[in-house]
């Protein structure tokens, strides 16, 4: 499995070495990329449950899950423009999302880690569509 934070630093230098721009427009135009894949998911989630009456059910389920992960790809790309550090960054965003929100409190104040709760059903799939 490749290191991911290494790809992304990659595909940002690709970019980064691509482009002619001024470094702001550069990451306007990253962060904008960020809207455009969150748009490709939303086409294929209507594709997936087949309501769009001219193309019937023109993606699967599997075609969300890619779509969603070049959203993180994205975010994660335009996150290494902005700040070289973006690692660095995202770990310290991660800790304060696990501090505030995977913490739950027991009745007597007793307080442990969400993820020895049971985790929801991490498979999505609706009745009818292809997948």
């Amino acid at each position: 499995m490749p290191d991911t934070w290494k790809t992304i630093a990659d595909l940002a230098c690709r970019l980064e070495d691509h482009s002619t721009l001024p470094r702001e427009q550069r990451i306007l135009l990253q962060l904008l990329k960020i809207q455009e894949e969150a748009g490709e998911v939303a086409e294929a989630v209507i594709g997936a449950m087949g309501q769009n009456p001219r193309k019937g059910h023109s993606h699967t389920w599997g075609d969300v899950e890619a779509e969603i992960c070049d959203v993180i790809v994205t975010g994660m790309v335009a996150l290494t423009r902005m700040n070289p550090d973006a690692q660095a960054v995202f770990a310290r965003h991660m800790d304060r999302i696990a501090s505030r929100d995977l913490v739950v409190q027991g009745d007597v104040g007793d307080a442990r880690p969400a993820d020895s709760r049971t985790a929801p059903t991490a498979d999505f799939r609706v009745e009818g569509s292809n997948t």
